[in-house]
């Protein structure tokens, strides 16, 4: 399985915008405060990459603050979990500080879990069968999709460990869960105008990635993540172009489908990336189509 570098880092760029700021701005936005608001309307809509790199570690600092004062609020440790586990998959090269890092959002995603249901607690340490059943009852969106973000990152960052590996299967069952109590969470109150109300289905794209890990002949359901790409790109309306990145490299790319994966990108990179709550998201879609369209020849 020497794929089983599950691309998170695409997405959990996506989780990071889409889950954090938003999780971020209503808490400080409750405090009276609408600063939080535009910062993340401006990053989201940032076309800089770099830039929302060097500005990440203020928030992560932020959280921690924020935390020490009020170190069972189940809001902050979600902001928390996603935003560590973003910034220390996609940003940070170094192998010890991306593990440091994703334990810490991990950590936090599964306190912020025992906060809201009592049973998941020491949910780490419970059997394949009884977290199962724990997750199946679990009727809390936002803490099931900050705990699945968080545990992706945390496998991302051990790729080399099979005992890490073997909870790609719990990421999926959670966000299963997710999927089955609301497929378009998760709906972010930074979308204005036409898209308003609109859901990302990032559920639905962890699902077609992890089930497209492996070809039909070692386990794979490449059909099953299909329909879950089909249905990412529905939900979120063909906005976030990174769906189509991620649906050609891992779908079209895994059944040498050449028409489908060259259809994809092309219409990604011949679309405007500016669309509001997007911008940044697209802009890093594109970068990424462009190199699978110049290395298509090549693997084709």
């Amino acid at each position: 399985m020497s794929d089983v570098n599950i691309r998170v880092r695409h997405i959990l760029t996506i989780i990071m915008l889409l889950f954090f700021l938003p999780a971020c701005s209503s808490l400080m936005s409750s405090a009276g405060s609408k600063v939080a608001d535009n910062l993340s309307y401006a990053i989201l809509n940032h076309n800089d990459p770099e830039t929302v790199k060097d500005a990440s570690p203020a928030y992560l600092l932020m959280i921690d603050g924020f935390l020490r004062d009020d170190p069972d609020n189940a809001s902050l440790l979600k902001a928390g979990a996603a935003l560590y586990s973003a910034y220390g998959d996609i940003f940070i090269k170094d192998k010890l500080r991306a593990k440091k890092l994703t334990d810490k959002g991990l950590d936090y995603a599964l306190r912020a879990m025992c906060i809201q249901q009592n049973s998941a607690c020491s949910l780490k340490d419970k059997t394949f069968e009884e977290f199962e059943k724990i997750i199946s009852s679990a009727k809390d969106v936002s803490a099931l999709y900050a705990l699945g973000v968080s545990w992706a990152g945390w496998i991302q960052a051990r790729k080399d460990d099979w005992n890490a590996v073997a909870d790609i299967s719990k990421v999926e069952s959670i966000m299963l869960q997710v999927v089955k109590l609301n497929e378009q969470y998760q709906d972010s109150p930074l979308r204005f105008g036409e898209g308003q109300g609109r859901g990302d289905g990032a559920a639905h794209l962890y699902l077609g990635v992890l089930a497209t890990l492996l070809p039909p002949a070692m386990g794979g359901k490449p059909e099953k993540g299909k329909t879950h790409f089909e249905r990412a790109i529905a939900l979120s309306g063909g906005k976030n172009l990174m769906v189509k990145v991620v649906y050609a490299r891992q779908y079209a790319r895994l059944m040498f489908d050449r028409e489908l994966h060259d259809r994809l990108l092309k219409e990604v990179t011949d679309a405007n990336p500016n669309a509001p709550g997007y911008t940044l998201m697209n802009t890093l879609a594109q970068k990424e189509a462009h190199e699978l369209l110049e290395s298509a020849d090549g693997y084709f």
